[in-house]
This record gives structure tokens, C-alpha cells and sequence, in this order.
């Protein structure tokens, strides 16, 4: 009876008979291993972009969305209280938004 650790390397590893004859030359033709291409931060979109910042920094990832939900929340009761003031920043940020996209669309 074997168990699955009788194929191990004595260094902990855990190859195969077929994985051991590619690695000491047993096959006709070797397998190479393509590496995959080096991925840039500019090829990455701002969806991407937000993930690994917030995967390299988990706190101030969770403390930026601590704080958009803050702001959010506030932009809520301003308009519950003043619904003509809150209608005019609203109009406001989208015709600013609105300029960006045409900018960076012209630009690219």
C-alpha cells in the first residue's frame, strides 16, 4: 500500500515519475514553461487599477470607501433638506463630468 507522499522530493516537493523525467532530461523534447508577459499599471483599467491598490493596502482601501460612504450619506441628507441646492451640485458635477469624458475622449 502507498500513500501519495512515497512520489515526494526529499526536499517536500511533490512530483510525478513524468514530472521528474521532463526535469532531468528523460523526454525527447523539453516542455518550456512561457512566462507570462510583465503586466504595466497603465494597461490595467481603473476597476483593476483600484483593486490591486487596494489588495497592496487594505486599510487605506477600506478607509477611502469608509470615507465615499460618508460623503455619500451626506450628499443624501443635503438633499432631503435642501432639495434645490442639492439639484444645482448635482446638475454642477455632471456638467464637470460630463467636460472630463469629452477631454480625455478628445485627448485620446
Amino acid at each position: 500500500m502507498t500513500s501519495e507522499t512515497d512520489d515526494a522530493d526529499p526536499d517536500g516537493s511533490d512530483r510525478s515519475a513524468a514530472a521528474n523525467a521532463g526535469r532531468e532530461g528523460g523526454h525527447d523534447s523539453p516542455e518550456t514553461v512561457d512566462e507570462p508577459p510583465e503586466l504595466r499599471i497603465e494597461e490595467l483599467s481603473l476597476p483593476q487599477r483600484v483593486f490591486v491598490a487596494a489588495v497592496q493596502n487594505p486599510f487605506r482601501g477600506a478607509l477611502i470607501a469608509l470615507l465615499f460612504g460618508l460623503a455619500f450619506s451626506f450628499f443624501i441628507a443635503l438633499w432631503l433638506v435642501f432639495p434645490r441646492i442639492a439639484a444645482g451640485f448635482t446638475v454642477l458635477a455632471l456638467v464637470v463630468g460630463g467636460l472630463i469624458a469629452a477631454v480625455l475622449t478628445l485627448l485620446r
